[in-house]
């Protein structure tokens, strides 16, 4: 039998048994994914799988990148992102495909002709199982992404304090990233508030470097550039300490101690009467 010779000769033997085959290839996979998908939903796919993989076997021999194998590709990277937002593992997702070679692989009976035939086949389905831990990789890389930017604006929330004052708590480390997002979120809020004053609050923020001064300053450009004054609060005597050992400028930034304190700043700056218990102002 020569190399042109076994794909047609593979699409022989995995059409002679296709159902029989394509059955125990269920039952394989069916055992490792402990019954989190239904009998129905794991028949579908891989007998669908199956059919495309003997397709392409007839129409483009070995090669599983060219066309003939096109929707072959498709079910294999509609089934890795299905695992991996699902939660599978990437053991379990190449297994769906990997088993395949368990259940072709040949018996003490089988010729010679057709072990050899059977090894290219084992070459394929490792070529597409690969193809499958590709795709599983990078959608569980967009899934961790999509959630930490979900965390991300979560952890940055504007909050209205007064009529024209708003607040934003920082929490945890503000890198170049967060900073973008805190900036988007204060401008717009200051657009939709129509507030002219802004409290940012960094009592959360662990420490305060040269980085995070520098964040901190373009914030407050930005909101200045939309026409209103920022107040820095949060500033625990350690962090005024390493901001004075850093030699970081603040300029003319308002910084207070307390979210209060800056609250009260602002509520004076815009003409409010801030009035204490026991009627004193």
């Amino acid at each position: 039998m020569t190399e042109q010779d076994i794909p047609a000769r593979l699409v022989e033997l995995l059409t002679a048994e296709q159902e029989s085959l394509g059955a125990a290839w269920v039952e394989t996979v069916s055992r490792t994914l402990r019954g989190r998908i239904s009998l129905a939903e794991l028949d579908r796919e891989l007998r669908e799988l199956y059919a495309a993989l003997v397709e392409g076997l007839r129409g483009g021999g070995l090669d599983w990148q060219g066309d003939a194998f096109g929707e072959a590709r498709a079910l294999l990277a509609e089934l890795s992102r299905t695992r991996a937002r699902q939660g599978f593992t990437p053991t379990e997702t190449a297994t769906s495909v990997l088993a395949g070679k368990d259940v072709l692989a040949p018996s003490e009976e089988t010729s010679a002709a057709d072990i050899r035939a059977y090894l290219q086949l084992s070459k394929l389905i490792d070529a597409l199982g690969l193809f499958t831990l590709e795709v599983y990789a990078k959608t569980r890389e967009e899934i961790i992404s999509a959630q930490a930017e979900q965390l991300m604006e979560l952890s940055t929330p504007v909050v209205k304090l007064w009529e024209g004052v708003v607040a934003v708590p920082l929490v945890g480390t503000l890198d170049s990233a967060r900073t973008q997002v805190v900036m988007e979120k204060l401008l717009q809020a200051l657009v939709d508030t129509g507030s002219d004053q802004a409290i940012i609050d960094i009592t959360g923020v662990p420490a305060v470097d040269t980085e995070v001064a520098q964040h901190l300053l373009k914030t407050v450009v930005a909101a200045r550039l939309m026409g209103a004054e920022c107040i820095i609060s949060g500033i625990r005597p350690q962090i005024a300490q390493t901001i004075v050992a850093l030699g970081i400028q603040f300029g003319d930034i308002v910084t207070k101690s307390s979210l209060a304190d800056a609250l009260k700043h602002a509520l004076r700056r815009g003409d409010a009467d801030v009035v204490r218990p026991g009627g004193r102002a």
